[in-house]
């Protein structure tokens, strides 16, 4: 492979532990997700985070907003022990998080990590004092933070005299370079301040997240040049459906493959009623299809053309794919090494028999006018054709059995 293509090993930042998993250092690059619950509904909040958990998030982040949703965090993680959900949770602090960690010990207790906006943790004389309670009461706890710039809530005074000095110059600097700028020395000079005041530099995780993919690329590339804490890295709103899933994939693909980034979440608003796991599995499938990190088997299944006119292939591909997906939670406590499999599912002889040689189990399924075969090749070798009304179901038992045979 050319080494214009190749990519970059990721950047040494110091590693910070959030219970269990470890961010930054030389550990992969973590999964994370957030719920949309009110945290202050314990069964609705316990389910969503132990789906997120289940889909394979590593850290999932609570909105703590309130002294309602600050009392039931303790409760949720009783809850969360009592299913075997071992998940560490996030408190997502915005405005009063100073009053809640204090009013609310159990609170700071409970949580594994908090989340601080530099940008609304307090105005005027306020802002420091707040913004100290909070670190303070970190350190007692001995908990790591997340100082997380959003590009929509940027400490305006900080803005301002930045932008103020730039225009004193006998060539400004375009306005974007400008904002870049804050968003980074936001970041930075809130780092300083908790070191400062105790908080050790593996305790912190920054982060400077906007909307705009090539804008979230290029304040990511400065605040990495300039530090080595570990970094989340995101957009603060991808939007919806495809258009969520191609931001987040162009700004993180371009961030990762330049060896940018420790942790990643990918944020998706949901359709109305959907999944909020979605997220999760867009960041895993993000990951593994770099070639980063392995967390469920992939399905390799071909577009179709006029030589598949037969809806056949793709509703087993997409069978295959959700029974892998139903199974990896058990599957991940059983077999060691099953993430890394692949899987072909192919409609026609042009690339069936290839790409299925190539996959450690694939099948070839007939094209219009081909044959009503289909052989099936496992670690590159075909062991049976298939035939008749029940394709799929012993397929899918042919994976069942590779799987325990392989793995077990």
């Amino acid at each position: 492979m050319s080494s214009h293509f190749s990519r970059q090993a990721r950047k040494q930042t110091v590693g910070v532990a959030v219970g269990d998993v470890v961010i930054g250092g030389s550990a992969p690059v973590v999964v994370q997700s957030m719920t949309n619950t009110d945290t202050a509904d314990l069964e609705a909040t316990t389910q969503q985070v132990f789906d997120l958990w289940q889909a394979g998030s590593q850290l999932v982040r609570i909105t703590v907003n309130n002294i309602a949703a600050a009392k039931q965090v303790a409760p949720l993680r009783e809850r969360l022990d009592a299913l075997g959900c071992d998940v560490p949770l996030i408190g997502d602090f915005h405005f009063n998080g100073h009053k809640l960690l204090t009013e609310v010990p159990s609170c700071a207790e409970a949580l594994a990590k908090f989340r601080i906006n530099p940008g609304n943790v307090g105005k005027g004389s306020k802002k420091d004092s707040q913004f100290a309670t909070m670190i303070e009461v970190a350190c007692r706890y001995n908990k790591p933070v997340r100082i997380g710039v959003n590009a929509g809530s940027l400490d305006a005074a900080l803005l301002t005299k930045l932008m103020d000095d730039n225009a004193k110059l006998a060539k400004p600097l375009d306005a974007k370079v400008i904002f870049r700028e804050a968003m980074v020395r936001s970041a930075l000079d809130s780092a300083a301040a908790a070191e400062q005041l105790g908080l050790p530099q593996d305790k912190i995780v920054l982060s400077v997240k906007m909307s705009d993919v090539q804008e979230v690329i290029a304040v990511y590339e400065e605040l990495a040049s300039r530090s080595n804490y570990a970094l989340h890295v995101g957009l603060t709103e991808a939007g919806m459906g495809s258009k969520g899933i191609v931001a987040s994939s162009a700004a993180l693909g371009v961030l990762m493959q330049q060896g940018i980034g420790d942790t990643i979440r990918v944020s998706l608003t949901p359709d109305p009623g959907g999944s909020r796991t979605q997220e999760v599995v867009v960041a895993q499938e993000l990951l593994q299809t770099m070639g980063f990190r392995s967390f469920s088997p992939m399905v390799t299944a071909c577009p179709g053309c006029g030589r598949t006119t037969s809806t056949f292939f793709q509703e087993l591909a997409q069978d295959i794919q959700a029974y892998i997906r139903r199974e990896m939670p058990n599957w991940r406590r059983q077999y060691a090494g099953v993430e890394d499999m692949t899987v072909a599912v192919m409609g026609c002889v042009v690339n069936g028999p290839g790409e299925s040689k190539m996959a450690n189990i694939g099948i070839s399924l007939p094209g219009t006018g081909e044959r009503p075969v289909a052989p099936v090749y496992e670690d590159g070798e075909k062991t049976v054709t298939l035939k008749g009304d029940h394709i799929a179901e012993e397929f899918q038992a042919i994976v069942e059995a590779y799987i325990e045979r392989n793995y077990g």
